[in-house]
């Protein structure tokens, strides 16, 4: 079992900055893409970015060119920097990694437990 632990959310103004982290922890064959998620209130969770193991890199329309995904696979982390946040980014954040079992090698998703960004404008 994998368990992805966030940290890095928070409170910031708009047009300001913040950093998301989210560790891995636990026994598994390969962790494939990981990537972040957020939902809004009275909205579904959305895709914002993801990467590969392979550090190919997918972003939604809405954050590309202010959001940067990347991970340290020696350290089993994704990192994801937001610049020039926008009230519209409020949300809770989830951590996903697309795991590879080690006893069966069948692919589940893990999720992180949520950490809240906040943007005042």
């Amino acid at each position: 079992q994998v368990h992805l632990v966030e940290s890095g959310g928070g409170l910031v103004q708009a047009g300001g900055s913040l950093r998301l982290s989210c560790a891995a922890s636990g026994i598994a064959y390969s962790i494939n893409a990981m990537g972040w998620y957020r939902q809004a209130p009275g909205k579904q969770r959305e895709l914002v970015a993801s990467v590969s193991d392979g550090d190919s890199t997918n972003y939604a329309d809405s954050v590309r060119g202010r959001f940067t995904v990347s991970r340290d696979n020696a350290k089993h982390t994704v990192f994801l920097q937001m610049n020039s946040l926008k009230p519209e980014d409020t949300a809770v954040y989830y951590c996903n990694a697309q795991v590879i079992t080690l006893s069966s090698r069948s692919l589940y998703n893990a999720w992180g437990q949520g950490t809240q960004v906040t943007v005042s404008s």
